[in-house]
């Protein structure tokens, strides 16, 4: 049983971290603004894996509602920025353009 509970937490732990890591990668090596914006909101769900993992106490138990209530305002927080960061992509290429 403990076995199934460890491999759960490592599978979402795990998955945060390669998600982090390829957000990263993602964010470092290419220029244009959107796919900069992809990368960091790919970092931010690998984040919410690692919480969610860290989070996790077991079957009989109730998780830990901390980490829980960060990913929930967490993934507020992403949609609002990411809507926002879209909105001054966009009015900088407008700026951008030749008339």
């Amino acid at each position: 049983m403990t076995d199934q509970l460890l491999y759960a937490q490592l599978l979402y732990g795990g998955s945060g971290i390669i998600l982090v890591l390829l957000g990263l990668w993602s964010f470092l090596v290419h220029a244009p603004l959107l796919r900069k914006l992809i990368a960091i909101n790919v970092m931010g769900a690998g984040v919410f894996l690692i919480l969610v993992a860290i989070a996790y106490r077991g079957i009989d138990t109730p998780p830990d509602p901390i980490p829980h209530a960060l990913v929930l305002t967490g993934i507020v927080v992403a949609v609002s920025a990411t809507a926002l960061a879209l909105a001054f992509g966009k009015r900088l290429d407008q700026d951008a353009e030749p008339e």
